[in-house]
């Protein structure tokens, strides 16, 4: 018998039990029978309908029951991006199982998707010391340690999760990540190759054509160095002069020697980006497509990804480089789509000095005396952490491409008092127009010593870069936030420092 009728005769089947509400208290009997469901709506890649089934099988006076179908409705709920839900149910299971270290874990994971990432950390080395054969407590401490650019660590600690579980697909897709941002690509491709084949319905699979689009580019720098910096530029600190226009930093670049052109320093992008135009005259050409996330009402929206022979900015070159290519274009929006670059997306430290306009890349800077210094965590983006209200903590962006001091719509949803007033606001971003974005008034923010009292809060759809990411979003910090210091975000000591101009 086909998969798929299995499934439909076990959906009729529990049809028949005349099952109630979610929530209602059900037999053992009947919730072993929706948990069966579950499993079975998962191998379908049915993840909606398992999630309710999961639900439904939580209900049971079996405490083990309830334990199990919990682990697989948080599981479920990770699946679907459904972070608050995640959260909710786990830590109900935490509570339940205290001493469990699958539960301690899948409680971890939800912190980490909601963006708590100190919390999700401090719960992963929990269930580590219960067991310290649990291959998700490995990934989840690999993980952690990645974010923190402790990226050799990261991955001897990956490693030995994948040994320890390798049917799991989503260690693998960490290793590769790991991978590359060591620049080690051939490594990165096997890793992903490895997702890919573990990954449920691969043949119909989105995250499987993603990824193959990603093993495709990867195998393109087969036979050259990824992000190649001679060895004396690795140990030279470049500075370079910068304009401030509309609130962002602009230096000179050539790309493959051309003519220079105008970069805006953007540590809110994962790779350099170019227009078609500029790539084309530079005879950049794609090799793939990708799929990248911002705010605007597109959403996500598929770019090219190509190779550059050589980026200059000022006396650095950087050979054999990963970008992004703008093609198609955005239409509708009042300005033209232009190029940027972020230091951190080639592993480098940097300096924004903005009362002298001097842009300072190194692989170590000096750390010298400075007034605040905020722990940075890179996945994908740079990202500090911020209080607001004083209760609710947050994860937010380091943007040195935006202007404002930004929270996304499910950050300001959680906030207390609930009804606030919206200011409604006319936002473009990378991905388009925001239409749904206002401006919040009257809400208190605080990163370590920097305070901002009963402070206006513009209120961003960020749900596509979340999904994107893997975590919510809390905001993002650009210019306003940035401005009033001199800052360093440096890669080597994972933080961010600021002192006072």
């Amino acid at each position: 018998m086909k998969r798929s009728r299995v499934v439909a005769v076990a959906l009729a089947a529990v049809c028949a039990t005349g099952l109630g509400l979610h929530g209602q208290q059900i037999s053992v009997a009947d919730a072993e029978l929706q948990y069966q469901l579950a499993s079975l709506l998962i191998e379908e890649t049915r993840y909606q309908e398992a999630l309710e089934a999961y639900e439904r099988a939580a209900g049971t006076t079996d405490p083990a029951l309830a334990i199990r179908a919990r682990k697989g409705h948080v599981k479920t709920a990770l699946r679907l991006a459904e972070f608050d839900l995640a959260l909710e149910v786990g830590e109900r299971l935490a509570a339940d199982a205290p001493s469990d270290a699958e539960a301690i874990t899948l409680h971890g994971d939800a912190m980490w998707s909601t963006g708590l990432f100190d919390e999700s950390e401090a719960l992963y080395r929990k269930a580590f010391a219960i067991s310290p054969d649990s291959s998700r407590a490995q990934y989840g401490i690999a993980r952690s340690l990645s974010t923190r650019n402790r990226l050799d660590e990261a991955l001897e600690v990956a490693l030995k999760a994948a040994a320890l579980a390798p049917r799991d697909g989503e260690i693998y897709a960490s290793i590769g990540e790991i991978y590359e941002r060591l620049h080690r690509f051939d490594e990165a491709a096997n890793a992903y190759t490895n997702y890919i084949n573990l990954l449920p319905n691969k043949d119909r699979s989105d995250k499987a054509a993603w990824s193959r689009a990603q093993v495709r580019f990867l195998e393109a720098f087969e036979g050259r160095v990824p992000v190649q910096v001679d060895e004396l530029d690795n140990r030279t600190r470049h500075t370079v002069p910068f304009r401030l226009v509309r609130d962002k930093v602009i230096v000179q670049g050539r790309v493959n020697g051309g003519s220079p052109q105008d970069f805006v320093l953007d540590t809110g992008s994962e790779e350099t980006v170019l227009s078609a135009a500029t790539a084309r005259r530079a005879g950049v050409r794609p090799i793939t497509y990708t799929l990248s996330a911002g705010v605007g009402e597109v959403g996500l929206r598929g770019l090219q990804l190509a190779r550059a022979d050589v980026l200059e900015i000022g006396t650095l070159a950087v050979r054999n480089l990963p970008v992004l290519i703008k093609n198609p274009a955005l239409r509708g929006i009042p300005t033209r789509e232009g190029e940027s670059f972020s230091p951190l997306s080639l592993g480098l430290s940097m300096t924004i000095d903005y009362q002298q306009r001097l842009l300072t890349i190194g692989r170590d800077l000096p750390d010298d005396r400075t007034d605040i210094r905020l722990p940075m965590r890179v996945h994908r983006l740079a990202m500090v952490r911020g209080m607001l209200n004083s209760t609710r903590p947050a994860y937010f962006v380091v943007d040195t491409g935006g202007e404002v001091i930004s929270i996304s719509a499910e950050t300001a949803n959680s906030l207390e008092p609930s009804p606030f007033r919206r200011i409604p606001l006319r936002v473009y971003g990378t991905s388009g127009w925001d239409r749904d974005a206002f401006l919040m008034p009257g809400v208190d923010l605080d990163f370590d010593q920097i305070t901002y009292r009963n402070f206006p809060l513009v209120v961003l759809n960020l749900r596509a870069p979340s999904v994107l990411l893997g975590f919510q979003v809390g905001g993002i910090v650009g210019h306003k936030f940035l401005a009033p210091y001199r800052v360093t975000m440096d890669m080597m000591r994972s933080e961010l420092r600021l002192s006072k101009s």
